[in-house]
């Protein structure tokens, strides 16, 4: 492990993935033992082109990935000090682990509120405790109090997005994996999304694991990231680090960004 890394993890550790292999329909290889760490508090970047596996990872950690045909055939994935092999979905979910699909995903016929809504029933809150988390919901995300009543559907990809981030944070969980939240949304609200991620870090202690393509606004917030490219990892360092590497600068903004 590089300096780098165990510098990464002297907070507590949160989720570990140890070395996982997945494969699709029993014969697609998608992740080919990734290995990585979240620690609590931590914002950790998971960079790749299209296809590089982060999507797959990330499904892997939250279960999700049975629902496509797939399973993780090697490896550990630990949450909380606690295997996760053969835990299903929901019960990740209502362990602290909550993740926010590509492509945002959120119920178009229903109001802003309504998703909202949604999310919170995964913990059985009071009424009292469902108002109060909506409120503080929409101290985060103020565009979404100005659209409580509209239809999803009709509101923007970004007012979208903070959406389906909104109601994941409904569960109030201890981790949170975005899956290329900067996807399809212009430069100023992509800032706008990772700006409210930073501050839901630091002024709440929330963890995030973020897959992104854009290099640039990721690494300018995360405490450490890796870089995968057919399924494996090919590098890894603090956001600073990665920053300053001119092959990292150069894969993506150079032209080859898959």
């Amino acid at each position: 492990m590089t300096i780098a890394a165990l510098a990464a993890t002297t907070s507590s550790e949160l989720l570990a993935v140890h070395d996982i292999e997945v494969i699709y329909d029993g014969a697609i290889l998608a992740v080919a033992g990734v290995s990585l760490r979240v620690g609590q508090g931590d914002i950790v970047a998971l960079l790749g082109a299209n296809g590089a596996g982060k999507s797959t990872t990330l499904k892997a950690i939250s279960g999700l990935v049975q629902a496509d045909r797939a399973h993780v055939s090697r490896g550990r994935i630990t949450f909380q000090g606690q295997d996760t092999a053969g835990v299903a979905a929901n019960l990740l979910a209502r362990q602290g682990i909550v993740h926010v699909l590509e492509g945002r995903h959120v119920f178009a016929h229903l109001t802003v509120e309504e998703n909202l809504r949604s999310g919170g029933f995964l913990r059985k809150p009071t009424r009292r405790e469902l108002e109060q988390d909506l409120e503080r919901i929409y101290a985060w995300f103020p565009r979404l109090k100005t659209k409580r009543k509209t239809q999803a559907g009709l509101t923007s990809g970004g007012e979208q997005q903070m959406l389906a981030i909104g109601r994941a944070l409904m569960t109030r969980p201890r981790l949170v994996l975005l899956d290329e939240p900067s996807m399809g949304l212009a430069p100023i609200l992509v800032e706008e999304i990772f700006a409210i991620v930073a501050q839901l870090n630091a002024q709440e202690g929330m963890s995030f694991l973020v897959a992104e393509q854009n290099i640039n606004v990721a690494l300018r917030h995360a405490t450490y990231a890796y870089v995968l490219e057919n399924g494996r990892v090919v590098g890894e360092g603090s956001g600073a680090e990665l920053a300053a590497r001119e092959d990292i600068q150069h894969f993506y903004l150079g032209g080859k960004t898959g």
